[in-house]
């Protein structure tokens, strides 16, 4: 139970607004009914943990996170699970190219065994926590990863092997997606859509372009199954870990609308072959974000990180504010100059609310209203933005109420006002004073000057490295167009 929860009680259930969600499997916006009265059981596809996540990527756990702060702000009790992809996704969606585990190994030196594939996993799930934690998203139930879930991921294929929904080919274990009457439940992936085709190309003896990999052989590192040496395919993970943690039928699954055509097809297909029954009730999918009008690739490279904020003197927040600002069903376009507006406006609102002082009143319920009719119906956080500063602007509600009501809608935005981040009180409060490179310690400067050279040689596990001893010394570098800029902590 949260601080106004403690402070003012839970919302009866009678003065509960229903909640409207679009629904991938139906195409249609209905009123959500949960399976046990008064809970949600939520499965949020998580990362795969050999980079660091982009800023495209938490656009997905800053709107599962905000999911989660709708229910919880209406009184239900959630329980949500984000779990870590430590293996068997390929660089490919056709069942082929290198685990992207492998990738990460080569490109950071380490070698390639499960211990190397561990220590990988262990930094970048680190990294994804402490990122998660700077966007204010709160923490999961679980963070399952795929790695340590084997023996769930073999029984799971045993019981489809049981149902003669497997085959078996040269470099592993194959699901027959012509066998289940309705595969393909959320669109995007029939049998005559040349698009896809273009996308799942065949592997030689695959009945089906559309058959997936439930288990890879590789005799050099995995895990042993009744079917041989390997490691399981990317799908199998999360229809064995949300049936673990959550049960063969929950409530909700959330991702990106990339996961829609195969990843979630398959994970719906596997799981209703294996129980004989539905799977879950909601698919809820967020859109892409662009970067200056282009998709995010790493081809392209346009990738942005959160560090890479940071570096140039944002807060996070700023980015949860930005993405608020749109519909969760609708493609944003990131620029620095979107970034800047963000950050310009969340400054204000901090500052604002310290003006309001520290005293609560009485929750204004019209806002209040208000407010729920609008995140309620489908999470329109565009409309609630909106409403926010309305409240701001109203000269007709007396501080202490202005403040609490404030309070109260960022239970569910979740832009640091209860919470006081440091990171939003160094921007408003100008607690930090900026110096000249050549005006720091020798060490300081040395250690800027290595961090240079590493950027310069794109060697950016280094240059993070060297980041962080610099912040333990008391100093936070920024990257600026001119160059370096560091400021005292």
């Amino acid at each position: 139970m949260d601080f106004l929860n403690k402070l003012f009680g839970a919302k009866k259930r009678e003065d509960i607004l229903p909640i409207y969600l679009f629904n991938s499997l139906t195409k249609e916006k209905e009123r959500f009914i949960e399976i046990l009265p008064g809970n949600v059981k939520i499965y949020t596809c998580g990362p795969t943990v050999y980079n660091y996540v982009t800023i495209g990527n938490y656009r997905s756990y800053i709107f599962s996170d905000t999911l989660r702060r709708v229910f919880e702000y209406n009184s239900y009790s959630v329980k949500q699970i984000i779990n870590i992809t430590d293996v068997g996704h390929l660089t490919s969606d056709a069942d082929t190219g290198e685990d992207k585990m492998m990738v990460g190994l080569k490109r950071e030196g380490l070698t390639i065994n499960l211990k190397g594939m561990k220590a990988l996993s262990d930094r970048y799930t680190k990294k994804f926590k402490e990122e998660l934690k700077k966007l204010n998203a709160r923490e999961a139930l679980e963070y399952p990863r795929a790695s340590e879930h084997i023996n769930e991921q073999v029984a799971f294929i045993k019981t489809l092997e049981e149902k003669d929904y497997i085959y078996k080919l040269k470099d592993g274990i194959y699901f027959d997606t012509s066998l289940p009457h309705d595969y393909g439940q959320l669109g995007g992936t029939t049998k005559d859509e040349s698009k896809q085709k273009a996308r799942v190309k065949r592997v030689a003896g695959k009945k089906q372009p559309q058959d997936f990999a439930l288990w890879k052989f590789n005799e050099e590192i995995g895990w042993d199954s009744p079917w041989g040496k390997g490691i399981p395919g990317w799908h199998i993970e999360c229809s064995a870990m949300s049936s673990k943690y959550l049960g063969r039928h929950f409530d909700i699954h959330t991702g990106g609308v990339d996961h829609i055509a195969i990843h979630h097809n398959n994970e719906i297909a596997q799981s209703e072959a294996a129980t004989g029954s539905k799977f879950v009730n909601y698919w809820l999918h967020n859109e892409f974000i662009t970067i200056d009008k282009q998709k995010i690739s790493k081809s392209t490279g346009n990738t942005i990180f959160i560090r890479n904020l940071e570096d140039k003197g944002y807060s996070p927040l700023a980015l949860r504010y930005w993405f608020l600002t749109g519909h969760y069903r609708s493609s944003m376009n990131f620029t620095w100059e979107a970034l800047d507006g963000a950050q310009t406006a969340l400054t204000k609102l901090h500052k604002a609310f310290l003006d309001l002082g520290k005293v609560n009143g009485r929750i204004d319920e019209n806002y209040r209203k208000r407010f729920s009719k609008f995140v309620n119906d489908d999470l329109n956080t565009p409309k609630a933005i909106a409403l926010m500063w309305e409240l701001m602007d109203d000269e007709s509600l007396i501080d202490k109420d202005k403040r609490v009501t404030l309070l109260d809608f960022n239970r569910v935005l979740g832009i640091g006002l209860y919470e006081s981040y440091k990171q939003m009180k160094e921007i408003f409060n100008n607690e930090i004073k900026k110096i000249e490179v050549k005006e720091a310690p020798k060490n300081i400067q040395e250690l800027i000057n290595e961090r240079e050279e590493a950027r310069n040689k794109k060697d950016w596990k280094e240059a993070d490295r060297l980041r962080e001893e610099i912040y333990k010394e008391g100093y936070k570098v920024s990257d600026t167009e001119s160059g370096p800029e560091i400021e005292k902590s």
